[in-house]
């Protein structure tokens, strides 16, 4: 079973305690740590992320939601992570709002690799002992051990 989002998971683009308040400052807040961590403008990653969001809901149950979309200037997919104080209804199937969102970007021209690390991510929050350890992550560095236990994190 796959347990890594080593190669996808951007270090600083993860909040393990996030305050946002309901599915469109989520979108937005995430959007804006995404652009950051990759020195891109965050209306161009809302923009695309909110495009993929009217397509259908991004919940994908278990309180998990994956808000994915394309952006023409990566090089490769990426992902950021939030762990919401407040779960934020995101129209999943289960009718479970989602307090763990899993941001994925991919380029345009992504194709497959963009679909294998969606299905990936799926994976890796499908799994009760994953999500179970995420809700309880006080700091980033525990989110990004559970997420990238392959990783090695030094303390400075």
């Amino acid at each position: 079973m796959i347990t890594s989002l080593g190669d996808l998971l951007l270090p600083n683009a993860v909040v393990p305690r996030a305050r946002w308040k309901g599915r469109k400052q989520v979108l937005a807040e995430m959007s804006a740590v995404m652009g950051k961590a990759l020195n891109l403008d965050a209306r161009e990653v809302h923009e695309a992320v909110m495009e993929r969001e009217r397509l259908g809901s991004t919940g994908v149950g278990e309180g998990v939601a994956i808000p994915h979309a394309r952006i023409e200037s990566l090089a490769r997919p990426v992902g950021g992570f939030a762990h919401l104080i407040e779960p934020a209804d995101f129209e999943a199937i289960d009718e479970r709002p989602a307090d763990l969102v899993f941001m994925l970007l991919a380029p345009t021209d992504a194709g497959a690799d963009h679909l294998r690390a969606l299905a990936r991510a799926a994976r890796v929050f499908r799994q009760e002992r994953i999500r179970a350890a995420l809700r309880q992550a006080p700091t980033e560095e525990a989110v990004i051990a559970i997420l990238c236990p392959d990783l090695k994190i030094h303390a400075a």
